[in-house]
């Protein structure tokens, strides 16, 4: 695979997570009953982002959760004979609260919808609103994000490479040809 270009830089992925920290406060009116929940593994690191920029901006810590969508997925048997399944930590009440899911890539939509499965399964929340870093299209079910930290149009033999500093050593988006 090669990397065909370098799209967000550690500065401009910083300066998407702020807005986007910002367009959530605005749209919910502030923290009362608030939540993030970050999609396994980069939507997980990039949900406590969200709730420490929320923290910076309105002062105030909002709950934070991570979901494991692996039993969830429709394509399961294609993964691996043994996939790798991870604990899901929401140790906080869901319903009636303002959920943000985070996840690094919009795709085809299908982990989103994973995702949304699970989440029902803890409660009943008020609202579900998606926040991603990045929408790169080509979507195969009804699914909008709320919050879009940068839209890059790609084509099929593309891939977005979303690289954060906890897993990767640097924070950085890149357009991968494979």
């Amino acid at each position: 695979m090669k990397e065909k270009a370098r799209v967000l830089d550690n500065q401009a992925m910083s300066r998407s997570l702020s807005r986007i920290a910002h367009e959530i406060l605005e749209h919910n009116r502030g923290t009362d009953n608030l939540a993030i929940v970050g999609i396994r593994s980069r939507g997980a690191y990039l949900a406590q982002r969200l709730a420490e920029g929320i923290k910076k901006i309105d002062g105030k810590e909002i709950p934070v959760g991570i979901l494991d969508i692996t039993l969830y997925r429709d394509d399961l048997t294609l993964l691996a004979a043994q996939p790798v399944v991870r604990k899901t930590e929401i140790s906080f009440d869901i319903t009636d609260k303002n959920i943000i899911l985070v996840d690094d890539v919009l795709y085809t939509g299908r982990t989103i919808r994973c995702a949304l499965s699970e989440l029902i399964d803890f409660g009943r929340p008020k609202t579900i609103q998606l926040a991603v870093l990045v929408d790169r299209g080509h979507r195969e079910l009804p699914i909008r994000a709320d919050y879009v930290g940068k839209n890059i149009p790609t084509s099929q033999n593309e891939t977005v490479e979303v690289r954060l500093e906890e897993t990767d050593g640097r924070d950085e988006v890149a357009i991968v040809e494979k």
